[in-house]
């Protein structure tokens, strides 16, 4: 080969293995990494000097609820322009196929879009219309344990029978032949909270032999963690699959300095089996507003109200001053509604983060109109405050943990490292500027830094901005190859 579509020049390169940056050039030619090494004798037809930038492969974004905006909002700038190639979506039980709403639309089903948006029944018509739709970013995707029970069951406040189980059984069985990555579930929500262990131990005995993930947002992150934590590893010693914690966090005011605790949990069972987490860079969390997790401590952002839709962006108290109510009454009053609860330690965030186990995952939100910032600046906020400017995470490190760990954990062939052949999924950076720019109150800003991300050999973003070249494609299960 003496030329190449692109060629990155000088580049500290972070290969996404976790091991030190080498100072290399790197070549791309169609979809592919073509060349990798110093002083490349290659012709080009775009040459990029990249002195002093680092190249890392694209980051993968383990925890997303992209499923819609994909199709939607298939430029996908919140994701691209923090350097995301590849969103993982399907999470926390939720997922926008295989579902049928003929039986209702559950909370929290809506953090994906409205009722309207969910018009794939089966997984073949969703991989269909991403293919269709050829988002800025791959897409990959766990199936929502909360869409299979509403497909097949009648209540959802019960535990399913055996014929519903093998109902739900026969489309994960049918999404995973498609390509999916596994099942997600998410246990703390109302519509799923009533499942037993064994409807979700039946449920999940499939994947071992597809080679498949189990994720779960479990059924606590506050005062009851550890047995749920033990819940979910139950349910991957039994059926010998891997088993994701999503968002692990210690949540609520009680349970502030218990991450230590919930750490060495982990600990021990990666000593037994393959076990792992995900966690996002902030000390707040979002989804929808749950009167459970109302604590006049905790300060409570509305981000959306069916009902009252002039609150967006007000706290939680300050609205129920001004109806001279509780708290507690005021989020019944504004239900259906979204919220950013501030009810995590920061500590215990760092702690997570940094520990080894640990992959980094938005879990942003697409579709809330004040979303949290996450959804906006989740990776450079690692890179840049937690990496360079507090040294928390070693940046080899840091770059793992979004590259070459989750690619491996969920089975992403070809993707997750720079390897020759390897999919031309790339990240140019500036370690010295990276950082995240949205805020609570200002949440949809892009983060500065970012030099340049190519997708599948297609370069989607730059300084300036997206390139409006869009070349995503539906990224079907490989073979784990489990990081512990």
């Amino acid at each position: 080969m003496s030329s190449c579509e692109t060629l990155i020049r000088h580049a500290r390169v972070f290969d996404g293995s976790g091991a030190a940056d080498l100072v290399a050039d790197v070549a791309i030619d169609g979809d592919r990494i073509a060349a990798i090494g110093a002083g490349l004798a290659l012709d080009a037809q775009n040459e990029i000097d990249a002195e002093g930038l680092a190249l890392g492969p694209g980051f993968i974004d383990v925890h997303t609820h992209d499923d819609l905006a994909a199709i939607e909002r298939p430029q996908m700038t919140p994701k691209i322009s923090q350097g995301v190639t590849t969103v993982i979506v399907g999470n926390c039980g939720i997922s926008a196929s295989p579902v049928d709403l003929r039986r209702g639309f559950p909370d929290p089903m809506n953090l994906l879009g409205d009722a309207a948006s969910f018009r794939y029944p089966n997984f073949a018509l969703y991989i269909d219309a991403i293919r269709l739709a050829r988002p800025a970013v791959n897409v990959a995707a766990l199936i929502g344990h909360t869409a299979l029970r509403n497909n097949h069951m009648d209540r959802l406040d019960r535990s399913a029978t055996g014929a519903e189980i093998s109902a739900m059984r026969a489309q994960l069985q049918d999404a995973l032949d498609c390509g999916a990555l596994g099942l997600s579930t998410g246990l703390a929500y109302l519509s799923a909270y009533s499942a037993s262990t064994g409807e979700v131990m039946e449920l999940a005995r499939p994947l071992a032999a597809a080679g498949a993930v189990y994720a779960t947002h479990m059924r606590s992150e506050s005062d009851a963690i550890r047995d749920a934590m033990e819940e979910a590893f139950s349910v991957g010693r039994q059926t010998r699959v891997p088993v994701v914690i999503s968002h692990l966090k210690c949540a609520g005011i009680a349970n502030w300095g218990r991450s230590a605790e919930v750490l060495t949990a982990l600990e021990t069972a990666r000593d037994a089996q393959r076990a792992g987490c995900d966690c996002y860079p902030y000390a707040a969390s979002s989804s929808t507003l749950d009167v459970r997790q109302v604590d006049e401590r905790v300060k409570i952002r509305i981000t959306w109200s069916s009902p009252h839709p002039e609150v967006a962006g007000r706290m939680l108290a300050e609205i129920a001053a001004a109806w001279n109510t509780t708290q507690l009454d005021a989020a019944r009053m504004l239900r259906p509604a979204g919220a950013i609860y501030h009810s995590m330690d920061e500590a215990d965030m760092r702690r997570i983060l940094r520990h080894p186990a640990t992959m980094i995952g938005s879990d942003g939100l697409p579709c809330d109109p004040l979303p949290h910032p996450r959804l906006w600046g989740t990776f450079p906020r690692v890179l840049g405050r937690y990496c360079r400017e507090e040294g928390l995470i070693p940046l080899a490190e840091a770059v793992h943990k979004m590259t070459g760990m989750p690619a491996q954990r969920f089975g992403i062939a070809q993707r997750g490292l720079i390897r020759e052949g390897f999919f031309a999924d790339l990240t140019l950076f500036d370690p010295a500027k990276i950082i995240d720019t949205a805020t609570f109150a200002e949440p949809m800003r892009p983060a500065l830094g970012i030099a340049g991300v190519w997708v599948n050999g297609v370069l989607a973003y730059n300084a300036q901005g997206p390139t409006n070249a869009r070349q995503g494609r539906f990224v079907p299960r490989g073979s784990t190859g489990w990081i512990q």
